[in-house]
């Protein structure tokens, strides 16, 4: 609140249920790519289901960068399904792990931040979620400040899910003193280097810095106290490093092996895939389009022992899936937040209804991409595609994705009955012909018959949707803006009409067009 400025709220708005509130949304977000009656699972039928992937435990639930937030709690889809399915019907196997680097502690450890003055006087403390520590400007522990802050201890208990041999490691620049158990296992200064991402140019690379045997389920004390620099002359305070970890390595192809043979014996198996934070993630250009690991190695066995094979795909952008079509279902989960373990089980069960479109369009492998030149030659980028990216690129070119812009399956289906159009509304009749209720998103895209200006064969004008019990009728209108009809005039420094003959259709998706209707635009 500005002092002597009026609230721009009087009323505080009504309280919320921030964890229901997260998990409807993630569900309203998954796309159902592709479904063979697989889904949704028949939780009543006493059906099992064998879970896999390193993913399915340790969720990516976030992107990278700055789009790293710090969730109260995190339900990994193991723990979802855990909660959601009768006692003994669920299996969990690694099956396979998309990283073989440290990541910030997490599953196991307890710990809090102590920040210390010169003295060694405790100033203050604070809880941390992870190994990350990430305070920037005023964003500090209670009692303490950057002027008498002079290092910071995180420190805590773990308890290792696996015996064997733990690595523990610490990123970020600056002076580092590592213990585990009561003994110092490393100190030392780590340097600015040449990353080339940016990000690790300036927080430092992951660095591995002991190993250490532990016993599953014995705790043990860590530590890593990080001696805060000075940083009066910085326009933009802030301290960020982390203690690592990474389990016990172990042989991909045993992993694998576990993972099919609890599939063989399931009803259903849920393989759950990921990228990572050194793949995807803010800072740097993708290489390509590939999953991560021996990931495809795991779907693929999986899928020849069980047909009814599921695969949630845990990223936040277009990957290749070339076991896509040997498998009963696929379906996105993108990163999908803090509740989304328990939004998944929803939407795998049938308890909610899988409800994102794609908003991109997904290519059946790397080399159909249209646009794939991102790397500047001397210090240049020709945006050479102009206008033509996405799914308009794909159409230019004739190339068939492998899941067009606007897709995404519901668990009924539809019939578009009738289209109504004029200059500024469409109104489409559909009927919900399954046995569920549902939600359909209408999409209305524009083609004109003949164009003297360059523009897409087709472009989105705009959507609508409708939520409709089992064989119920309904209609929704939706506005045409006069903008989906106009190109911009560089001459003019404006926005121009076109008018002419346009062909209107109402569609599933892109490549999905159920009822067209002509409209003659002055």
């Amino acid at each position: 609140v500005l002092e002597g400025a009026p609230a721009v709220v009087a009323d505080p708005p009504a309280p919320i249920d921030g964890q229901a509130l997260a998990r409807e949304l993630a569900a309203r977000g998954f796309v159902l790519v592709r479904n063979e009656g697989a889904l949704p699972l028949d939780a009543a039928a006493g059906g099992t289901v064998a879970l896999s992937g390193a993913a399915a435990r340790d969720a990516r639930i976030l992107g990278g960068g700055s789009a790293t937030v710090f969730p109260e709690r995190l339900i990994a889809p193991l723990d979802g399904l855990t909660a959601a399915l009768p006692e003994g019907a669920l299996t969990y196997s690694v099956g396979a792990d998309p990283s073989d680097e440290l990541t910030a502690a997490g599953q196991g450890f307890e710990l809090h931040a102590v920040c210390r003055d010169a003295s060694g006087a405790v100033l203050g403390e604070g809880g941390l979620p992870s190994g990350q520590v990430q305070w920037i400007g005023d964003d500090l522990p209670t009692g303490v400040t950057y002027e008498t802050m002079a290092s910071i201890e995180v420190r805590g208990t773990f308890v290792p899910r696996e015996s064997g041999e733990h690595a523990f490691g610490t990123r970020g620049l600056g002076a580092f003193a590592l213990a585990v158990g009561g003994e110092t296992l490393w100190s030392g200064v780590q340097e600015m280097g040449n990353e080339a991402d940016p990000f690790e140019a300036f927080f430092g690379a992951p660095n591995e810095r002991a190993r250490l045997t532990l016993t599953e389920g014995e705790p043990v004390e860590v530590s890593l106290t990080f001696q805060v620099p000075d940083m009066s002359a910085l326009p933009l305070r802030a301290i960020m490093f982390s203690l690592l970890h990474l389990g016990p390595r172990r042989d991909a192809d045993e992993l694998i092996a576990e993972a099919v043979a609890a599939a063989r014996e399931a009803d259903t198996a849920v393989v759950v895939v990921a990228t990572t934070e050194r793949v995807e993630s803010e800072g740097f250009d993708r290489q390509d389009l590939a999953l991560p690991g021996r990931q495809d190695d795991l779907v693929r066995a999986v899928a020849a022992v069980n047909p009814n094979t599921v695969v949630v795909v845990n990223v936040g952008s277009p990957v290749e899936l070339p076991w896509r079509g040997d498998v009963a279902a696929v379906l996105l989960a993108w990163f999908p937040g803090q509740e989304g373990g328990a939004a998944l089980a929803d939407v795998l069960l049938g308890d909610a209804e899988p409800g994102g479109r794609l908003p991109t369009t997904w290519p059946a492998r790397f080399a159909d991409a249209p646009v794939t030149e991102v790397v500047p030659t001397d210090g240049r980028l020709e945006y050479r595609e102009g206008l033509f990216i996405g799914y308009r690129a794909y159409e230019k070119h004739g190339v068939t994705p492998g899941y067009p812009f606007g897709h995404g399956l519901g668990y009924t289906d539809w019939t578009y009955d009738s289209l109504e159009v004029t200059a500024d509304t469409v109104r489409v009749r559909l009927t919900n012909t399954g046995a569920r209720p549902g939600r359909e998103v209408v999409q209305v895209y524009l083609a004109p018959e003949r164009d003297a200006v360059e523009r897409p064969a087709s472009w989105l004008a705009a959507f609508g949707s409708v939520v409709a019990g089992p064989g119920e009728s309904v209609e929704t209108e939706i506005a045409l803006p006069a903008r989906a009809f106009e190109i911009w005039d560089e001459e003019a420094r404006g926005w121009r009409r076109i008018g002419g003959t346009y062909e209107v259709r109402a569609s599933h998706s892109h490549g999905d067009t159920r009822l067209t209707a002509t409209l003659d635009l002055a």
